[in-house]
């Protein structure tokens, strides 16, 4: 077993490293900037209790945008020196922000670990690249995004720093090959495993969704789709879902091999930046060219947000989600028991009101 040391390196604060509900976005340039993420890290980490990082377990993934495997190593290699006992990795640093919640509530480990936290690393629909947006925000252990309470404390951490913790000579993880890691450190055996985040989406995938309608749909010669993942993480579930789960045609996927810079593209799925699916589904095209699906998708680069359309139409998101508000209960296994209630942001249509009126459930905007 390799062995590592804890080494406290002495830093400053550097302005500016206030997390929003979103977490901290800026420039990869920034990031990169010596003690930058490091300084972040372990204002988080201070911020935390102690039960939630010595002994705990912590995912550590993202939508896979520049920087992203390189923060990875970073923050396992402080992870290591701040007692945390075993680190997560969805294979190649994937994962997409609502993958990260089921695995943090879902997940058990071979040893009946549960995570108690993540760290997601993303920029969310912000384009990637050498010059473009990294961000980092961290996940309590319900799942969610970690509260104002803890992002106060984060941010009044990073301006009082004056040290971090780090296990410099902790070799880099191959994030690539599926497998657990150990190492052995000042507080015993510390563990990285690395494992197909796809098995577990599609296992929390098979829980809601009902796979056996959903692929006799796909079947029907009457039904044609399209869904585009804008070289996001989306595309690390799609063949998978789509192709080898529900029997579709790999010609119904586009830009599903996920990438650093999102292909060139912004990682947005609206009519501007889905070009690409946009034309596939008939929005602006002429008669003489290919019968457009049926149904059409598209996810943001942490698959956190999507786009609908229809054959030659737009579906606006707050219509969408009154849609499935309409029909969830018949159509959803997950919800076959009711809904508890639903919710819409301020700036969107009055769709879900009515849906909520007529359905007698809990409204929130």
């Amino acid at each position: 077993m390799v062995m590592f040391n804890v080494t406290r390196k002495e830093t400053a604060p550097i302005d500016g490293q206030k997390p929003g509900t979103s977490g901290l976005r800026k420039k990869v340039k920034v990031f990169t900037q010596p003690n930058y993420l490091h300084n972040f890290v372990q204002s988080t980490f201070n911020a935390l209790s102690a039960e939630k990082v010595r002994g705990a377990t912590l995912v550590v993934s993202g939508d896979g945008r520049y920087y992203s495997k390189d923060a990875i190593q970073i923050i396992t290699k402080m992870a290591a020196a701040n007692g945390v006992r075993r680190v997560w990795i969805g294979q190649n640093g994937l994962l997409s922000t609502p993958a990260v919640s089921a695995v943090i509530r879902e997940r058990v480990g071979s040893d009946g670990s549960k995570a108690t936290g993540a760290f997601i690393l993303t920029a969310s629909h912000n384009p990637g690249g050498p010059n473009e947006d990294f961000g980092i925000k961290y996940n309590m252990d319900n799942g969610g995004p970690a509260p104002e309470g803890i992002t106060d404390k984060i941010y009044e951490n990073t301006k009082t720093i004056k040290e971090y913790s780090i296990a410099e000579d902790l070799p880099d993880v191959d994030i690539s090959a599926v497998g657990v890691t150990s190492f052995g450190g000042p507080e015993g055996q510390f563990d990285v495993e690395v494992f197909d985040s796809a098995s577990d989406y599609v296992k929390l995938m098979k829980s809601i969704f009902d796979f056996e309608l959903i692929r006799k749909l796909l079947s029907s010669p009457k039904f044609t789709f399209c869904y585009d993942a804008l070289h996001g993480v989306a595309g690390a579930y799609a063949k998978r879902i789509f192709v080898e789960e529900l029997g579709a045609q790999e010609s119904s996927l586009l830009n599903c091999t996920p990438k650093e810079d999102f292909g060139g593209g912004h990682p947005d799925p609206n009519l501007t930046y889905a070009k690409e699916l946009v034309a596939r589904m008939g929005l602006g095209k002429s008669n003489t060219q290919d019968e457009p699906p049926e149904f059409g998708a598209a996810a943001d680069g942490d698959a956190d947000r999507n786009m609908i359309l229809g054959k030659r139409f737009f579906v606006t998101p707050s219509d969408s989600v009154a849609i499935i508000a309409a029909n969830a209960v018949e159509s959803i296994p997950y919800f076959s028991a009711g809904l508890k209630g639903v919710a819409r942001s301020m700036p969107t249509s009055a769709a879900l009101d009515v849906v909520a009126k007529n359905l007698n459930l809990k409204f929130f905007e």
